[in-house]
Parts: structure tokens; C-alpha cells; sequence
């Protein structure tokens, strides 16, 4: 049996192993799996276990964690996925090694859990609308140009707030000059004693030149860099050790020895000493080390700017104005202010500022920074437009759908935000290492010092604690915390400009592995716009205007594309509506209703047998003619009797063939799966050069056709736009939605394509291809470069060579580490998808 149980008090990933172990010891436990994100365990057992021995076990852990068979209240009503800091704060921030899953905090600071900075997510708010402010009284705000009412000055544009990135790399960029002034003066000094007859000694003596640099490294240590000790006492005080605690200890330890040694030198040994007599300081060691880690930090602020430059470019396509229509008045409002069925003028040049559908005229609209295709689209009365995408040369009148929150825009930004902060399977290998790797680096440099006071050369104890210091500062946890989150960061916005909407890291891994893909007909292979080429009847009784009459009405109350296309195909020929009762649609067959007083079948050959309704050879002869040329035939059936039918053509989108044939050639097997009927998926086949398809799939056909293969241990990628498509596609391994398709569709998928095109499925496979592979180089780079650092600085190559890594070295290869994998990340940037 299984059981589905809520956890307290889990904050990272170190948290969820520890609850995943423990409760895996419990006797009859046979698996279990912890979800940090939604903050529940999911426990398998041989008989019930009751809930008390679970929280027995959980005890043991020191009290830190509890389970319950409900969530905790929580004051923003989730479960582990929001952390107040503070009571007010308007941005959302998390960490970008994504220590604690999607956990996110309204206040800028560090990870709790890593000490990294915060990181802002980019989102849309009113705070990009342009509003204007009086110089004299800048309490005077509003949306439109004008005059001040306190003292009659004109209005200015209101300068945009720093975003919180600008913020912290100005505040590091501030603490790293004030470290570096302080910091130079401290080194010359050191440095100095490597002059033969140093001329500084002539000055004073080297005991005053020690109280010298103590006093310079005051405002070092405990203003410009006093941070890093805070996140080194929390790491250690929550045993969440990580790259501060390594940094803490390390600088901590050079700069409190120089102090004991300048205040009490008689308790050191001679070895410890100079000529003089005055304890040898490391004051230039700890100062130079935190200034360096404090660069390391200042350049990773400005990278991280950049890995998430994508949103920030969409950000960018939200307009400010928009041009409304009010009593037939043309009035330019703020974009905040646009309700739904408003009526909007875009003219040439403009941005389209909502979601919405053309009213009057016809115009070219340059979508490339939505869907990534390059070459405007022609527009005309009932088109579809969406906010952000940039009028060609002719103005048109617009109705407002969808705004704010609701337009695609705003979905895309929201979606690559979630995406983002999403972990990808592959980072569990860098979690577990990492949560081994500080302790075991403190232990290394405990070992190092060690050794080289037992058989290192005089002056051994120098010697021992100068390279374990080096230990310590040139191991670098981080790296291999952001080798994963930053690719996946960078990648996710990657395919959001080229119209891909990644879900969830885990889809962008997945896709990768792919070798089978199952692709639905309608809409995905075809246009998804379907159209009336033909009404037939079946009987003499009945004409085909009658016949239409009968499609019409009872398909006003389907909203499936084929019936969309018939009831156009009336209204245009001004069929008059009759009214259709106990309308009900058969999924993957068709509708049925009532329709004066008689019982009514619209669909295909399986609705006509559940109806009981006879189709007769000819028939079948009459529709395969049609079917053989690829177009659908739906049949009419009034009281049991086939009366007689419609053909409907949906055209193959001209990139399905080059695009399927491109993932052939990628070695993927690409399936076609249907609802209709075998002539017609032939012939759509054959016009595709597909050998592999279904035809008359019903919805769970096609769920167990996923299933089926899932089980010959093939990895299932289903592309579809339909409701009959959402249960195939939630199985699927990756289920890939057509933007044009439902929403049922969308909310099943774990990517979708903006443009509802198969070249997008190539997209996207080549986006995971260069991800997946970024990130085994991110990974390799932070573990080779651990490998190889923490032994070098622990003086392996001395005995051969001679080499030793002084610790200023080590805190520089430091800092560089995080900024080179992120770097790394960053070109992806630059990838041709």
C-alpha cells in the first residue's frame, strides 16, 4: 500500500535526503520519496505502519522535522514554497543553486542555505508603465504627462527604481573599493619584507608595522567583507555548510592567528618568528583572500544580470499606452487601465498592447520575438494578435481579450520564471556530492596541516597552517552547485525567444533522451483550421440544405475545430439555426442532441454504431473517396437512419513534412496517432513519407498506445492540441503541447510550442541537446577543478616539484571558478536552435 504524508521543517535539499533516509529505515517501508517542493512524502509499505512510528523516527533528527497527514498553515496559504523574510516587499526573489526547490523570498539577502546572493525574478508590474512626477514635489505621481496642481511645474518621467541585481552589484562594487584601498597598503607592507634591507624597517620596527596592518584590515573585515563570517557562523549554527563556511574558517583563522601573535608573540614557538623576534602576521593573507572572494562575488552579480537577459528582453515588449476608443474618440490611456472587449487602435510601428482579435483592417505583424520565425505574418479581420508583437504599416482596430496577467506575454514570462527556478534530474548528482564535499575539505586541511607539521620541512608549523589555509579557501562548493541551475537559467530563456515554453527543468533534461515520438493529426500535423469542402445526402427525403441545417445546429454547442468550421461555413450561407436539446459530445466520436423532437448523430463510423445507425456500402464507397484524399467525413444520422454527411478539408502545414524528416534523421521514430479514419491517415502518411500510424484512436487508445510503448522502454514524447490529446499527453515522458491548441492541452504538457509548429519540436530537441551538454561541462569543469585544486593546495607537487599554492593564489582560482561556469552557462546564449 501507499500512503502520501506532509513534511515539516524541510528547507533544502539536504533536508529531504536526511527525511528520505530516515524514513526508508523504518521497518516495512519498501520505498520512499520525498518531494521537497510540495513539502509531502510519498511511502510505500508492506502493511499500515502507523503515522506515530514515522514521527519516532523523525525525532531522532533532533526535533527539526515533523509529519502530519495535513499541510501546516502557512500565512501565504502554500506548503515549504514561500519564506516571508519580512512582512512588506513587492519583488520575488530565490536562490540560484535552487538550494530549497522553488522556495522564493520577498526580500532581497542570501540563501539561507548557501549564502549566495538572492536572485530577483523579472516579472511584469505596474511598475513599467511610464508615469510622470513633479521635480519640486515628488510625492505628485500619475500615469500622463501634465502639470504640477501644488506649483504649476511641468511633469517628468519618472526614472525607473535599480532593480535588486543593480543594487547588490553597486553595493558590492562600494564594499570591494573601500576593501581594495584598505587592502593594498596591507600587501605592499607584507610584500616588502621580500626587499633585501627593507627600508621600511628603518622607519619603525616590524612589531608597529604588524599594529599597521591590523588596523588597516579593521575596515576589511569587519565592514566591506563582515557578511561572509555572518554566512560562515549561520552555515555552521544550521549545519548547512557550504563556500562561506569554508571562506569564514579559512580568512578567520590567518586573520585571528596575526592578532594572537601581535598581542601575545612569547606563546609561539621560534619557527612562528622573525629575526626580530615579532610573530610572523597573516593580516596581507586574510585581507587579500576576502577582497578577492568579495571580486569573485562582485563579477558574479554581473553575471547572473545576464542569464536571465531573456525575460528581461520580453519585459522589454510590454508597451506603456495604448490607444483607445472611447465614443468614438481616439484616447491614449496606460496599459493598466485596458478592460476586456475595449476597442484599441494600433497604428504603424506599434506594439499590439494586449491580447486581442483584429475588428477592422488588415495589417503584417512582426511576432519573431515571440515565436522566433523572422518573417511578419498577415493579419486580417478575426486574427488573432498578442501583446508585445510589433504592427507593421497599416493601423487596424483591435478588441481586447486578454490583458495583464492573462496575455500570453505575461504566460511566457511567468512560465520561463517557474521553469527557471525548477531543479533537473541531473542536479542530484551534484547534491549529493556537495553534501559531502565541505566536511570533507575541512577534514583534507586538518589532515594537510597535520602532515606538514610532522614531515614537512622547518618551518613545518608555517608551512602546515599556510597550505591548510589554502585547502580551505581554494575548494569551491558553488561551482558545482550552479554547473546545473545556470544552463538550465539561460537555456529555459533561450527557448522562450525562439517561441519553446519549457514547463520545468526536468522536460528540458527528458527531451533529451527522446527516441520516440507520437504526433496527433489535427492541428499538429494539419493547420487546426478546417474547412466545409462538401455537404452529400444519402436520401431523397431530405436536401443538403436540410442536411447542413442539422450540422449547424447541433454543432453551435461543440467547440471542437470541425464543428467551428461547419458552423462558419452556415452562418456564411445564412442557414437558420434550429434549437438542438441535450446536446452531448462523445469524445473521439462525435455529438448527439435532440433537434425538433428528433434524435440527432453528428461523427464518425463509431458514433454511427453506437447510434445503431446503419451505414450502407455505398455509403462507405461515397466517403472513402473523399477519405482517400485525406479529408474527413463526418456522417448525419437522424432516428437511426444515415441521411447524410460532410467533408471537411484541413490543409498539411508546409513545414510538417521537412520537420518530421528532420527528427527521423535524429534516429526519433515519429508515430502518427488519430482519431480518423484509416483512409485518411493514410493519406496524410504517405504524403508526410510516414510509415508509422494509427488511425481511429479514441483518447485512451492513444493513452495505452503510450503505455505500450513505455513498456518495450522507449522514451515517449507526445505532441498534440486537443482534449482528446490531454491524457497521452500527461503519460508521455514529454508531452508537447501546440500553442494553438486548448488549454486542456497546455496545462497537460511540459513544453509548448508558441506557433503550433513540428519545427518546434526540433527546437526544442536541439535546446536540450545544447543544455544537457553545457551542463556536463559545467559539472566536469567544478569537479576537475576541485579535484585537481584541493590536493595542489594541500602540497601534493611539493615534494617533486618544489610547488606550493599560496593561499592569496587559491582564494583568486576561488573566486574565478563560479564566474566561469556561469560563463560557461552565458553561451548558450549565442547557440542556433
Amino acid at each position: 500500500m501507499k500512503h502520501t504524508y506532509y513534511i515539516h521543517g524541510m528547507t533544502c535539499s539536504g533536508c529531504r535526503d536526511h527525511v528520505e533516509e530516515t524514513l526508508s529505515q523504518v521497518d516495512g517501508v519498501s520505498k520512499v520519496t520525498v518531494d521537497l517542493t510540495k513539502g509531502e512524502a510519498s511511502i510505500e509499505m508492506d502493511s499500515h505502519i502507523p503515522i506515530e512510528v514515522f514521527q519516532n523516527a523523525l525525532k531522532d533528527l533532533g526535533g527539526r522535522y515533523s509529519i502530519d497527514t495535513h499541510r501546516e498553515h502557512r500565512e501565504d496559504g502554500g506548503a515549504n514554497k514561500t519564506n516571508k523574510l519580512v512582512d512588506a516587499g513587492t519583488g520575488t526573489f530565490y536562490c540560484p543553486m535552487h538550494c530549497e526547490g522553488d522556495k522564493t523570498y520577498n526580500k532581497a539577502g542570501d540563501c539561507p542555505v548557501c549564502g549566495m546572493d538572492l536572485v530577483e525574478e523579472q516579472s511584469l508590474s505596474s511598475s513599467s508603465v511610464q508615469q510622470w512626477t513633479c521635480p519640486m514635489h515628488p510625492e505628485v505621481v500619475q500615469d500622463h504627462a501634465g502639470s504640477c496642481p501644488i506649483c504649476g511645474m511641468d511633469l517628468v518621467p519618472k526614472q525607473p527604481d535599480l532593480s535588486s541585481e543593480e543594487k547588490t552589484y553597486k553595493k558590492l562594487l562600494k564594499k570591494f573599493w573601500i576593501a581594495s584601498f584598505f587592502t593594498l597598503p596591507i600587501f605592499l607592507i607584507a610584500m616588502s619584507e621580500m626587499i633585501p634591507n627593507n627600508p621600511l624597517y628603518e622607519i619603525t620596527e616590524q612589531k608597529y608595522w604588524n599594529w599597521i596592518q591590523f588596523a588597516l584590515s579593521l575596515p576589511v573585515v569587519f565592514y566591506a567583507t563582515w557578511m561572509f563570517f555572518e554566512r560562515a557562523y549561520r552555515s555552521i549554527k544550521t549545519w548547512n555548510l557550504n563556500m562561506f563556511t569554508l571562506i569564514g574558517i579559512g580568512a578567520g583563522v590567518a586573520w585571528i592567528f596575526s592578532v594572537i601573535g601581535m598581542l601575545f608573540p612569547e606563546v609561539f614557538p621560534d619557527q612562528f618568528k622573525t629575526h626580530s623576534g615579532a610573530v610572523h602576521v597573516y593580516f596581507e593573507a586574510a585581507t587579500v583572500i576576502l577582497t578577492l572572494v568579495l571580486l569573485g562575488q562582485l563579477l558574479e552579480a554581473r553575471a547572473h544580470s545576464k542569464t536571465n537577459s531573456a525575460v528581461k528582453e520580453l519585459l522589454k515588449l510590454a508597451p506603456n499606452k495604448a490607444s483607445k476608443i472611447i465614443d468614438g474618440e481616439e484616447v491614449e490611456v496606460g496599459i493598466d487601465s485596458i478592460k476586456p472587449n475595449d476597442i484599441l487602435k494600433v497604428k504603424p510601428g506599434d506594439k499590439i498592447p494586449v491580447d486581442g482579435v483584429i475588428m477592422e483592417g488588415t495589417t503584417s505583424i512582426d511576432e519573431s520575438m515571440i515565436t522566433g520565425e523572422p518573417i511578419p505574418v498577415n493579419k486580417s479581420v478575426n486574427d488573432k494578435v498578442s501583446s508585445g508583437t510589433i504592427n507593421g504599416n497599416q493601423s487596424f482596430l483591435m478588441k481586447a481579450e486578454k490583458v495583464g496577467s492573462d496575455t500570453l506575454l505575461s504566460q511566457i514570462i511567468h512560465m520561463v520564471n517557474d521553469a527557471s527556478r525548477s531543479r533537473a534530474p541531473i542536479q542530484n548528482l551534484a547534491d549529493r556530492v556537495s553534501g559531502y564535499f565541505v566536511p570533507a575539505v575541512v577534514v583534507i586541511s586538518i589532515l594537510t596541516f597535520i602532515i606538514w607539521a610532522i614531515w614537512g620541512p622547518e618551518p613545518s608549523y608555517v608551512f602546515a597552517l599556510v597550505n591548510a589555509i589554502a585547502v580551505l579557501i581554494i575548494a569551491c562548493p558553488c561551482a558545482l552547485g550552479l554547473a546545473t541551475p545556470m544552463s538550465v537559467m539561460v537555456g529555459v530563456g533561450k527557448g522562450a525567444q525562439n517561441g519553446v515554453l519549457i514547463k520545468n527543468a526536468e522536460a528540458l533534461e527528458k527531451m533529451n533522451k527522446i527516441d520516440t515520438l507520437i504526433i496527433d493529426k489535427t492541428g499538429t500535423i494539419t493547420e487546426g483550421k478546417p474547412t466545409v469542402e462538401a455537404i452529400g445526402t444519402f436520401s431523397d427525403e431530405i436536401t443538403k440544405e436540410e442536411v447542413l441545417q442539422y450540422i449547424v445546429s447541433i454543432n453551435t454547442h461543440s467547440e471542437h475545430p470541425l464543428a467551428e468550421a461547419t458552423v462558419k461555413y452556415g452562418k456564411e450561407r445564412r442557414i437558420e439555426i434550429l434549437k438542438a436539446e441535450e446536446f452531448t459530445a462523445v469524445t473521439g466520436k462525435g455529438v448527439d442532441a435532440i433537434i425538433n423532437g428528433e434524435k440527432v448523430f453528428l461523427g464518425n463510423e463509431k458514433l454511427m454504431e453506437h447510434a445503431d445507425a446503419e451505414i450502407k456500402t455505398e455509403m462507405i464507397a461515397q466517403a472513402k473517396t473523399y477519405q482517400k484524399q485525406g479529408k474527413t467525413v463526418s456522417f448525419l444520422a437522424i432516428n437511426k437512419r444515415v441521411v447524410g454527411f460532410v467533408v471537411i478539408g484541413d490543409k498539411i502545414k508546409e513545414t510538417s513534412a521537412s520537420a518530421i524528416g528532420l527528427l527521423q534523421a535524429k534516429g526519433i521514430n515519429v508515430i502518427m496517432l488519430t482519431g480518423d479514419n484509416y483512409h485518411t491517415a493514410q493519406a496524410v502518411a504517405k504524403e508526410l513519407n510516414m510509415t508509422n500510424f494509427k488511425a481511429n484512436m479514441l483518447p485512451e487508445a492513444k493513452l495505452r498506445e503510450v503505455e505500450h510503448l513505455q513498456r518495450e522502454g522507449r522514451v515517449v514524447a507526445m505532441a498534440g492540441d486537443g482534449i482528446n490529446d490531454a491524457p497521452a499527453l500527461a503519460k508521455s515522458d514529454v508531452g508537447i503541447a501546440m500553442g494553438t491548441g486548448t488549454d486542456v492541452a497546455i496545462n497537460s504538457a511540459m513544453i509548448t510550442l508558441v506557433k503550433g509548429d513540428l519545427h518546434g519540436i526540433v527546437k526544442a530537441r536541439n535546446l536540450s541537446d545544447s543544455v544537457m551538454k553545457n551542463i556536463k561541462q559545467n559539472l566536469f569543469f567544478a569537479l576537475i577543478y576541485n579535484t585537481l585544486g584541493v590536493p595542489i593546495a594541500a602540497g601534493v607537487l611539493y615534494p617533486f616539484f618544489g610547488i606550493l599554492l599560496s593561499p592569496m593564489i587559491a582564494a583568486l582560482a576561488m573566486s574565478f571558478s563560479s564566474v566561469s561556469v556561469i560563463g560557461n552557462a552565458l553561451r548558450l546564449r549565442t547557440i542556433n536552435i
